[in-house]
């Protein structure tokens, strides 16, 4: 079994998720793709997001027309900060040994990974497969050096970079904007219901 692990803060999740997961499920023929909202980012703490509940909501209603994607709660119902190395140990513990687990990432994410809380153990428990973002091409000889063993579990995908963000689509929000071509209509219809980055 080949599962792909797509985590954030889907505050909120926008169409670029989809296509990455999309992609990522595509080109390695995976099996489904887990998309597990963040239950306290540590290293956006200082930033007020959205409740978990409205998060979850969203990433369900994104995702309920494919048979390939769902929802992991297991960043959200675990207390205290969220750590992808906890949540993959936690998920091979959970769907076996034998399961191939793939965390989907961005280049800036990858980037980013030796700053992350135990990164060794990450790469230890899961293939990484990073995405193209805007900004540069990671460097995995210079990331080996913090990361042992990371080069050789990286799969690097090349795709149309994904051009949005969440930040963004919040401001369009705050700024009475049309979200189209940002969210699908059921997330736009949920913000607006909800009241939500008004």
């Amino acid at each position: 079994m080949k599962i792909g692990l797509l985590g954030g803060t889907f505050d909120p999740v926008h169409l670029g998720h989809i296509a990455i997961a999309r992609e990522a499920r595509n080109r390695l023929s995976l099996n489904k793709v887990l998309f597990v909202p963040t239950g306290q980012p540590w290293l956006k703490a200082n930033r007020t997001i959205a409740p978990a509940g409205d998060r979850i909501a969203m990433v369900k209603l994104a995702i309920r027309d494919s048979p390939y994607f769902e929802v992991s709660t297991i960043e959200i119902d675990r207390p205290g900060p969220s750590y992808t190395s906890d949540t993959v140990i936690s998920l091979k513990k959970g769907l076996g040994e034998d399961t191939e687990l793939f965390l989907i990432l961005g280049w800036d994410s990858l980037n980013e990974m030796p700053k992350w809380h135990d990164p060794v153990a990450v790469v230890g428990k899961c293939t990484l497969v990073a995405i193209t973002r805007i900004n540069g091409k990671p460097d995995l000889v210079e990331l080996e050096k913090s990361i042992p063993g990371i080069k050789k579990k990286t799969i690097l995908i090349d795709m149309k970079p994904v051009d949005m963000s969440s930040s963004e689509i919040r401001e369009r929000v705050s700024k009475g904007l049309s979200l189209k071509k940002f969210v699908p209509d059921l997330v736009e219809n949920y913000i607006e219901a909800k009241g939500l980055y008004r």
